[in-house]
């Protein structure tokens, strides 16, 4: 009878432990979940904020090439010559060329810092989960 009474404290003393276990899993589950979930709404955040800058870039550098293009048809159709036109047709390339290549740089760095922004939240929360 006292072996039986012992083995039957025993099972109490381990479905205790089990289940004192398990809740502090689930209270660590949720605390996790948590921060993760305001990690990613926060990383969201960052994201969009830094769409919202590429679109805004994209849009004033798509104005500014479609005034640059009128403007070289306006000289075209003022110049003179055959020399004339092949003049405003490489300083039109040229203009073109290298605002091209400086908004490439300006997107790069747009998209750089986006990502960087948009990710700092889920960093910063798997630093701390460890």
């Amino acid at each position: 009878m006292a072996e039986t009474r012992r083995m039957a404290e025993e099972a109490t003393r381990m479905g205790d432990e089990v289940q004192e276990r398990t809740q502090r899993m689930g209270r660590e589950y949720q605390s996790a979940a948590k921060s993760g979930f305001e990690a990613a709404s926060r990383s969201f955040t960052e994201a969009n904020r830094g769409f919202q800058a590429l679109a805004s870039e994209m849009t004033d550098f798509s104005k500014r090439r479609f005034e640059d293009v009128f403007r070289a048809w306006e000289q075209l159709l003022r110049a003179r010559s055959f020399p004339d036109v092949i003049e405003v047709q490489t300083q039109y390339a040229q203009r073109a060329y290298d605002a091209y290549t400086s908004e490439m740089s300006k997107l790069g760095e747009i998209y750089l810092a986006t990502t960087r922004s948009a990710s700092k939240p889920v960093e910063d929360a798997s630093r701390r989960s460890r």
